[in-house]
């Protein structure tokens, strides 16, 4: 707890503020992730891992993207993407509204390689 809130920038060693330790084991203000809850952010502001259960989530997720089929042109197109509530690296089936990590279910992805401007188009 030597360092600083990485929402408020206060250093928690000396605060006399409520801390709490994330899953990841990052430590902020009690109150700066409430406040980040009321914006709908759920990843640690350090390393980008879910602080919380969001099973919930990555179903309405998982019913949202098979409800979104994606054009002819994009069926085929595959990208990377790291996952940044377990680490691992995957190759996945591009899609528009989000990308889902083959190894914990997770939807808390970002695409690293292979972009959707890459595809061949015959407009």
């Amino acid at each position: 707890m030597h360092h600083n809130c990485p929402v408020c920038f206060e250093y928690l060693f000396d605060s006399t503020k409520d801390i709490s330790v994330l899953r990841c084991g990052h430590t902020l203000h009690l109150d700066c992730m409430k406040e980040m809850e009321l914006h709908f952010q759920y990843a640690c502001p350090v390393c980008s891992r879910s602080f919380c259960d969001m099973s919930m989530l990555w179903e309405k997720l998982d019913q949202e993207v098979a409800s979104t089929p994606m054009p002819e042109m994009y069926q085929h197109k595959m990208v990377w993407i790291l996952c940044n509530d377990c680490g691992s690296q995957s190759e996945v089936h591009f899609h528009f509204i989000a990308h889902k990590c083959l190894s914990c279910n997770s939807y808390n992805t970002r695409q690293t390689r292979g972009s959707p401007a890459s595809c061949s188009s015959s407009i």
